[in-house]
């Protein structure tokens, strides 16, 4: 099966209207996302997630490159006619109710008369906002405002659907709430592509992340491999022994220490069972070996970082 999104050297140059300068909001960006995967799109602000997600939609034109979407060129009618899209700042009709809200949509969508009905039920009840169907949406709170919202994306039964920070305004219960249809849309087949700031919500819900920044992709790749554990262990012992220490640097760099614990660094050609063992042999009582693993907010900011101008 063909990747639900796969671009090629994507870029967007934005000019001034004298063409005396330009902004490359997004550069040669390759980026491959797998079918039925919750795929996680991510960078800090002015990073072009952004302009990446209306070039994939269609709304806005690349300067080069391509972009195909559930094997179609981005923004053609069959793309289209298999996305759901949620945008961050979306525009409800908030004098209509939940279920005449869909509705609308439902005929825009062109679904037919005789499943409409049964579509915004099953999307009502998947959403969590079955017993507000008739209740207008002027008197939503913020989280049932966003869930009407993921249902109207949902709706046609999309093979795509592409979210943008659909968590953001929502309490721990509605990022929770959210999440749970996620994952439904994830065990029903569909692939879903979230554009989100909480790494926390990210890492617990996305099989594979991309970071991006400045326009240019830094890191892409599942999750559990991009947080796997490095090769940097944590040591507590009894007692720190200036012996203990000489041992360690026999194995790698030291990278802290205090009066029970030290942070190493092991070479390529170390492994921690031995570093245990020859402590162990110099007299040392190891208490605890830690791994340490790093989290998908550790990695965004170490990658980011490091390219930021050094001040």
């Amino acid at each position: 099966m063909s990747d639900a999104i796969a671009t090629e050297q994507l870029t967007k140059v934005y000019r001034t209207a004298w063409g005396r300068r330009s902004l490359r909001a997004v550069d040669g960006l390759d980026l491959r996302v797998p079918p039925g995967s919750v795929f996680g799109f991510l960078g800090p602000n002015g990073a072009g997630k952004t302009t990446t997600i209306m070039m994939l939609l269609g709304n806005v034109r690349p300067t080069s490159g391509r972009a195909r979407v559930l094997g179609h060129p981005a923004g053609s009618v069959a793309a289209k006619s298999k996305l759901g899209f949620l945008p961050e700042k979306f525009q409800f009709h908030e004098f209509l109710t939940a279920e005449e809200f869909l509705d609308l949509h439902a005929q825009l969508a062109r679904i037919p008369l005789a499943q409409r009905a049964r579509r915004i039920d099953e999307t009502l009840e998947l959403v969590g906002l079955a017993d507000r169907r008739k209740q207008r949406i002027r008197q939503f709170s913020k989280g049932m405002q966003q869930r009407i919202g993921l249902a109207q994306a949902i709706l046609a039964d999309p093979d795509l659907v592409i979210l943008d920070e659909p968590t953001s305004a929502l309490d721990p219960l509605g990022r929770r709430q959210v999440r749970d249809v996620i994952l439904d849309l994830k065990r029903r087949g569909k692939t879903v592509f979230l554009n989100s700031h909480l790494l926390s919500e990210v890492e617990m819900t996305c099989d594979e992340v991309a970071i991006l920044h400045r326009g240019r992709l830094l890191r892409q790749g599942p999750i559990s491999e991009l947080t796997a554990p490095r090769a940097r262990v944590a040591i507590r012992l009894e007692q720190v022994a200036p012996a203990y220490l000489e041992v360690m640097r026999r194995f790698g760099h030291v990278q802290s220490q205090d009066d029970h614990a030290v942070e190493i660094d092991l070479a390529k050609d170390s492994t921690t069972p031995d570093l245990v063992a020859a402590l162990c042999a110099a007299g040392a009582r190891v208490e605890a070996v830690l791994p340490h693993r790093e989290s998908l907010e550790d990695l965004f900011v170490r990658l980011v970082s490091a390219e930021e101008p050094q001040r």
